[in-house]
């Protein structure tokens, strides 16, 4: 005889036939009740996974409409960004993590140069203007500087190509070239390679030039018309640019956060080579987004940890020829391109 039914003949005989049956009535009402409750919690559990699941797509579908909206305006408009709402972030391509900001490579270029004149398009709040001791000259349509400067400086509220187009442009540096300058200006790559261009007509051979934002984190950041909150806009395209039609130029791209810097040596303000492929390159430049980066600027393979570049010798060695008046630094300079990619 089983334990169960050893168990139902005790019940039984101790509490009674109808007793007993009483109580596995209740028994089986009790465990109806808790299958319902279970089966309650397990619907709104399923209805919270629902409702979440929709909250997420409905999300994803307000964002891909704030993109595309954002993507129906003008260059024009991309001008002025000041109130807009922009579009979070796509995940970032894996690459080597950034040690050094932009601000801190500049701020130490300073200290290795010594520029007798500084030059910078895009000054925005002034954190850059703020690391020069040089006779500077600052260039941006709208600044709002908010900080401590320490420089001989002269402003110019109007847009890089305006101040290019002025007469008087650089008097205040009276005659001598830029040492060091800094382009930061509109983040589209033809806006870019203009300014490089006529800042390298105001260089010599020892001048050194940082450009910023040429190495964006994703497909998205590197959108003409800008969606989301980081943009570092089509600048990557320079690099390529200046490396096939410049061979003799010395380009170091540098892993800084957020999106890259390129340090540009071996200067020649004589050169009319991109200037005569300048209309040339439209095609190329003017590309509608979605824009492709290449895979080794977006996992930073062609670029140099900054610290290096900072350790090197060369910078004292070309301070000291650049005072001496000297005219063919191009062998110092080279040594830089020695300098090992992260790739």
């Amino acid at each position: 005889m089983g334990i169960r039914s050893t168990v139902g003949r005790t019940l039984d005989r101790v509490l009674g036939p109808s007793t007993v049956q009483r109580l596995r009535r209740a028994e089986v009402a009790g465990r109806r009740r808790l299958i319902n409750l279970l089966d309650v919690e397990a619907r709104v559990a399923s209805r919270s996974s629902e409702r979440r699941a929709s909250e997420s797509a409905t999300g994803q579908q307000r964002r891909a409409e704030l993109i595309d909206a954002l993507g129906r305006r003008s260059l024009a408009d991309s001008v002025n960004q000041e109130g807009m709402t922009w579009a979070t972030n796509d995940p970032f391509v894996p690459h080597p993590p950034a040690t050094m900001t932009r601000h801190q490579v500049l701020q130490q270029l300073h200290r290795a140069l010594a520029p007798r004149t500084y030059f910078e398009i895009g000054v925005r709040w002034g954190d850059s203007l703020a690391l020069s001791r040089a006779r500077s000259i600052g260039v941006d349509p709208a600044f709002k500087i908010r900080c401590e400067l320490h420089c001989d400086l002269r402003t110019f509220a109007e847009t890089s190509d305006d101040f290019f187009a002025r007469a008087d442009a650089f008097d205040h540096f009276d005659g001598s070239p830029i040492d060091l300058a800094f382009i930061d200006g509109m983040h589209l790559s033809e806006f870019a390679l203009r300014d490089f261009i006529n800042v390298e007509r105001r260089c010599a051979r020892g001048s050194v030039v940082v450009i910023d934002d040429v190495l964006p984190r994703n497909n998205l950041e590197a959108y003409r018309l800008r969606r989301s909150k980081s943009w570092a806009g089509d600048v990557y395209k320079l690099h390529g640019v200046l490396r096939r039609l410049r061979p003799d130029l010395v380009l170091v791209p540098l892993n800084t956060k957020p999106t890259g810097t390129l340090v540009v040596v071996n200067l020649d303000p004589e050169s009319s080579v991109l200037q005569d492929a300048f209309d040339g390159l439209g095609d190329e430049f003017t590309s509608p987004d979605p824009q492709s980066v290449p895979d080794d600027i977006l996992t930073r393979r062609v670029a140099v940890a900054p610290e290096l570049l900072l350790a090197s010798d060369v910078w004292q060695q070309a301070v000291e020829l650049r005072n001496a008046g000297a005219a063919d630094v191009g062998p110092l300079w080279k040594q830089l391109d020695a300098l090992p990619r992260l790739g």
